[in-house]
């Protein structure tokens, strides 16, 4: 980092001008998606050692114990006989497995169930390639990419899937994810999921909520439901949210943070409607803080759901994000965070709300 005297003869502080995301248009191979099914930075060095368990919370201290017995009962040869899902020709067909093959951890924002799923990744005794870890977006964007027979041909050899935030918004996806984890069970693949409402609820509210009600009632039945009780980790004994900066506070920020992206917030939106979501990770790559300018009210339902997931690629890669305008906590209305997608968007809060305290360092005093 450097500095230089404008002609205007004030300094500035370095010569380089921050990122734009707005200015990205990342492409993604397919084989980067599987490749990068792994537990973000942020979970990389996560452990069932390192969970805290809320001493007023007996159900946390009961997940480490369920899961810990889960991962070690995976060890030993896969079930279908073989990696890669290709078995050899003369090995048996695979005996669908009886009862659950799978445990679901159930619970509100922030208790750490992304925290334990991420260690039950770490702690299988199987080698990286044959385990698998995404979000339920990133799940059904490999299948875009892939197709619904080579994800499943891909998958069938790993021996365990976890699959973090698993929530149906689409009746199309609530069939394809129900069809393709039936197969991959089948197979032998373990699976693993957290969300925040029971397996057999994860309909309601929602659109079209007898679709998928009907759909999750075979689903549910893959997986042994685990609650976990608890605070919101991220507010427990912290400060408030910081107030937001001023558009200048933002700015000269950006431009002395070696790494920083600088978007004006309604037109980083705006951008997000021409990317694919499975492309928000690489529309991130190598950016150290996102600094935004003008943060106002999300216009409409498509546009939050975007954010929705730009969120959670930042929060996953603890990028800090340093704003000006309005606290994120007043981003999406009344109607959204009443409706049908309403977990979302308070988990969207919780996380930007997370990543603003972060990036308070980021500004001169």
């Amino acid at each position: 980092m450097s500095s230089s005297t404008t002609a205007s003869g004030r300094q500035s502080i370095t010569e380089a001008a921050p990122l734009s995301l707005c200015a990205r248009e990342p492409h993604v191979p397919a084989d980067r998606l599987v490749a990068e099914m792994v537990p973000p930075p942020r979970f990389d060095s996560v452990r069932f050692d390192t969970y805290v368990p809320d001493p007023q919370q007996p159900s946390q201290t009961e997940a480490v114990s369920v899961l810990s017995a889960f991962a070690a009962g995976l060890g030993g040869a896969h079930p279908a006989g073989g990696g890669h899902g290709k078995r050899r020709w003369f090995a048996r067909k695979p005996v669908a497995p009886t009862g659950p093959r799978g445990v679901y951890l159930d619970g509100g924002y922030g208790v750490g169930k992304t925290h334990l799923l991420a260690s039950l990744w770490h702690a299988t005794p199987a080698a990286p390639e044959q385990k698998a870890f995404g979000t339920f977006v990133e799940l059904t964007n490999l299948v875009g990419a892939l197709g619904f027979q080579e994800t499943v041909r891909t998958l069938s050899g790993h021996r365990l899937l976890c699959i973090d935030e698993f929530e149906l918004d689409d009746p199309g996806d609530t069939v394809l994810v129900s069809t393709l984890l039936g197969k991959l069970v089948d197979a032998g693949v373990a699976l693993a999921a957290t969300s925040n409402t029971l397996p057999g609820k994860l309909g309601e509210g929602r659109f079209a909520a007898a679709d998928f009600l009907r759909e999750i009632q075979g689903l549910s039945a893959r997986f042994r439901p685990l609650r976990i009780d608890g605070e919101d980790y991220r507010h427990r004994g912290l400060p408030a949210a910081p107030v937001p900066y001023s558009d200048g506070q933002v700015t000269r920020a950006a431009y002395a943070t070696e790494g920083a992206s600088l978007d004006d917030f309604p037109g980083l939106l705006e951008h997000l409607s021409r990317v694919h979501p499975s492309r928000y990770g690489a529309l991130t790559d190598g950016v150290r803080a996102v600094c935004l300018t003008g943060v106002a009210p999300v216009p409409d339902q498509s546009t939050a759901l975007r954010l929705v997931v730009l969120a959670d690629r930042l929060y996953d890669r603890e990028v800090p994000v340093l704003a000006s305008g309005l606290p994120f906590d007043r981003l999406f209305s009344e109607e959204m965070l009443n409706g049908g997608y309403r977990k979302k968007y308070f988990r969207a809060i919780s996380r930007l709300t997370a990543l603003a305290r972060d990036a308070k360092g980021l500004v001169a005093e």
